[in-house]
């Protein structure tokens, strides 16, 4: 029999590869899930709120949800490349042998397995969504919010998993440079930067649907707020929900509560009408202002004889698609800027952005701001 071979324990090779780099990367891509899951469940809250809370939400900061939507978003594209750098730099692992080593081993390696995997899953389902490309039978929404519990229930341990090579890493530091070699130094600045340029460069390129002055360097982006009819963009067509220039002929706005009554389509542009500036953000990452105008919700409400602190769902004529009856809690509902609005940028809205009328309210998510409402219901 020949000699014995001895497998040398594994090591990390070269600075993109070894401890240091992984744990500066981890640091990052930590910081970046954490700010992805905190303004999701903003946001999350404010599209679908629990019932207790939901007449307590408020509707200022007024682009409060543009901003943490905005910068939810940008934050997850930012994942992207910091997503995959930390894989880069950690992938021989996936080499160890033997592959399990021990209990705490294997605990070790199916907490990473399930962080991975959920991070791959919500940057590509929200990279989807982002372009409105669903090319899978279940709801977004849901299966977008379940995993972001998983993933960051699984990130949150993963610092006491890997102390020791944490620790490793923090004692290399205080001690010094002098045993790495400049290659590897350099070979992890090297990544560390390229890192850095890439997340500011896919920033730049697509943060500008949210932030204006970013505006003209949006290539990547799949909407340009700007552009579209009126000036806005529109995501669901008259045609796509089923409204027709028959339906919207015969619109009459229902207000059902204590005094119930009917408004033709000339009643709403009397002397009451109001005009305020509003945002309109949606789900995709993208938002725009707009000059809205209307009549006051709480005026409709107020001669409907609805008490101070009711409810109200808003009907829409449209007959495919989600969101036709959503509500509105009462902080809402009340607030002065808050208006079934029937112009924009002062002219009539275009069918495809909901004429007749459409709901606008400060603080709030663009699927809400549900077009064509032809019935508003005192809860």
């Amino acid at each position: 029999m020949g000699p014995t071979r001895r497998t040398a324990p594994f090591r990390f090779r070269g600075g993109p590869h070894d401890p240091r780099t992984a744990t500066a990367l981890g640091r990052r891509l930590g910081a970046a899930v954490l700010v992805c899951f905190v303004t999701g469940l903003a946001g999350h809250v404010l599209q679908e709120p629990p019932d207790a809370p939901a007449d307590r939400l408020p509707p200022r900061p007024v682009r409060g949800y543009r901003l943490t939507h905005g910068v939810h978003v940008a934050a997850g594209i930012a994942l992207v490349p910091l997503l995959l750098a930390k894989l880069w730099a950690v992938y021989p692992r996936l080499y160890v042998r033997p592959a399990v080593r021990s209990p705490l081993h294997a605990l070790e390696r199916l907490s990473v397995a399930v962080l991975v995997a959920s991070a791959l899953l919500e940057v590509f389902l929200g990279l989807m969504n982002t372009a409105q490309w669903y090319v899978w039978p279940f709801s977004f929404r849901r299966v977008h919010w379940a995993p972001a519990w998983v993933l960051t229930g699984s990130l949150l341990p993963h610092p006491a998993v890997k102390a020791p090579v944490i620790a490793a890493h923090r004692r290399s530091r205080s001690a010094g440079t002098r045993a790495l070699p400049a290659s590897g130094a350099g070979g992890r600045r090297s990544l560390l930067r390229g890192v850095g340029a890439a997340v500011g460069a896919v920033t730049a390129v697509t943060a500008g649907q949210t932030l204006a002055p970013l505006r003209p360097l949006v290539l990547l982006a799949p909407r340009r707020p700007d552009i579209g009819p009126q000036g806005l963009p529109v995501n669901r067509t008259a045609a796509a929900a089923g409204v027709t220039d028959a339906v919207v002929r015969d619109w009459r706005l229902v207000v059902d509560g204590p005094r119930p009554y009917t408004l033709t389509p000339e009643e709403p542009a009397g002397p009451a009408q109001r005009e305020v500036e509003l945002p309109i953000a949606c789900v995709e990452g993208w938002s725009a202002s707009a000059r809205w105008g209307g009549v006051r919700l709480r005026d409709l409400l107020e001669r409907a004889g609805a008490p101070a602190g009711a409810r109200v769902r808003v009907v829409s004529l449209q007959r495919r698609g989600a969101y036709a009856v959503t509500e509105m809690g009462a902080a809402y509902a009340r607030d002065p800027l808050t208006l079934p609005a029937l112009r924009v940028n002062g002219e009539a809205l275009s069918r495809d952005h909901g004429r007749p009328a459409r709901v606008i309210a400060p603080n709030r998510p663009g699927v809400l701001q549900t077009k064509w409402v032809s019935r508003l219901e005192v809860l």
